[in-house]
């Protein structure tokens, strides 16, 4: 632990040293997210529930967690922090605790058991990447694509490298304004064995060559900063093809009857969830804390996957996975953990991308320029 970082632990603990009343906790939080179909399933899981078991409580949403690291960075110069919770992938979760702007959580005392009685370190498990990281669920970035442009007498796509076969399947692709995911797609499609992709990333060479294969398609992408981004565009017929979060695929397959259908193939597996940020007022973290215990159960998480087809983060959580809240439909074949969906997929690495994210962001950047 840094001495910075330290410093901070041993603040907290002195906070917390005599527990605040519920009458003196903050009556607002200010919680971000990502917008759309998953922030609504937060809200829908977690956020009315609380505040309905907590009358006077107020809650507001801010969608900023694309810039979420670069602008605690800015509060916490400023030393003017106005978010009290916030929702990030586990490498920002990392970088963030690594810095000293996000708390260190106590899983024993901050996090509730199990339903089954596990701990709640046990019921995490290896998803609590980071001290700081408290997982909420499992998604995966995969590629969509509108069946009705299929070309006449081809077979539809079924694997990744279908991306890059502007031949076979022409048309406008949509990929994110960034370099994750997408690096790691150019180097399995040129070759390069799953299993080294990011040994391979982590060499100018490899990087070079993961931009070359992106140099064939990049005059057909249109490039996303937002999950809502591409199943408009496939909504909207302007891509036949485009990467986004499996939920978002779900939502307009299953709730907007669009002609598009998912690739699983090379599905990339992420984790999201909370995190703290350091430098809040007692009362604010007091109420925090408050709802993390109670809106990070078991129960809890499962409710989530009523509303989304993420696969909630604690293992006591899977089997209460149930039907769509409103579609009526088993969620559990959705899932992108689900045996069907699973067969060939790429764990993202967390600590890899924490380390070279600030690089390769500034590089993907140039080369988008060029």
């Amino acid at each position: 632990m840094t001495f910075k970082k330290a410093l901070l632990a041993s603040s907290a603990v002195a906070l917390f040293a005599a527990p605040l009343s519920a009458e003196e906790m903050a009556n607002s939080m200010t919680i971000v997210s990502w917008g759309g179909a998953y922030q609504n399933s937060q809200n829908k899981a977690y956020v009315e529930p609380y505040v309905a078991a907590n009358p006077g409580v107020t809650a507001t949403w801010d969608e900023s967690s694309n810039e979420a690291v670069a602008k605690l960075r800015a509060m916490n110069e400023a030393g003017n922090v106005t978010w009290d919770l916030v929702d990030v992938v586990a490498s920002d979760a990392i970088r963030l605790c690594d810095e000293g702007l996000a708390m260190e959580i106590d899983p024993e005392t901050d996090l509730a058991k199990g339903d089954d009685g596990s701990s709640a370190s046990d019921d995490f498990g290896d998803l609590m990447v980071s001290d700081c990281f408290i997982p909420q669920i499992v998604y995966s970035t995969t590629v969509g694509y509108r069946t009705d442009m299929v070309p006449e007498g081809t077979e539809p796509p079924t694997d990744i490298c279908s991306l890059f076969d502007l031949e076979t399947y022409p048309g406008k692709r949509a990929l994110e304004k960034r370099p994750i995911n997408n690096m790691e797609w150019a180097l399995y499609c040129d070759g390069v064995a799953k299993d080294d992709i990011y040994d391979v990333l982590e060499t100018e060479e490899g990087q070079d060559r993961a931009f070359k294969k992106l140099d064939t398609i990049k005059k057909d992408v249109v490039w996303w900063s937002a999950g809502a981004d591409t199943p408009q565009l496939l909504a909207d017929g302007e891509v036949f093809m485009g990467s986004t979060y499996n939920g978002r695929l779900f939502s307009v397959i299953e709730e907007q009857h669009q002609p598009v259908a998912m690739l699983w193939d090379m599905q990339v597996f992420d984790i999201d969830g909370w995190i703290i940020p350091t430098g809040l007022a007692p009362d604010h973290l007091a109420r925090v804390k408050d709802f993390i215990m109670k809106e990070t159960t078991t129960k809890a998480l499962a409710e989530q996957a009523k509303y989304i087809s993420y696969g909630p983060a604690r293992a006591s959580s899977a089997p209460m996975v149930g039907k769509h809240a409103e579609l009526g439909i088993e969620m559990a074949p959705h899932m992108p953990t689900d045996p069907a969906n699973s067969k060939n997929t790429l764990l993202y690495n967390y600590e890899w991308w924490a380390d070279y994210r600030d690089d390769l962001d500034a590089k993907f950047q140039a080369w988008l320029a060029q």
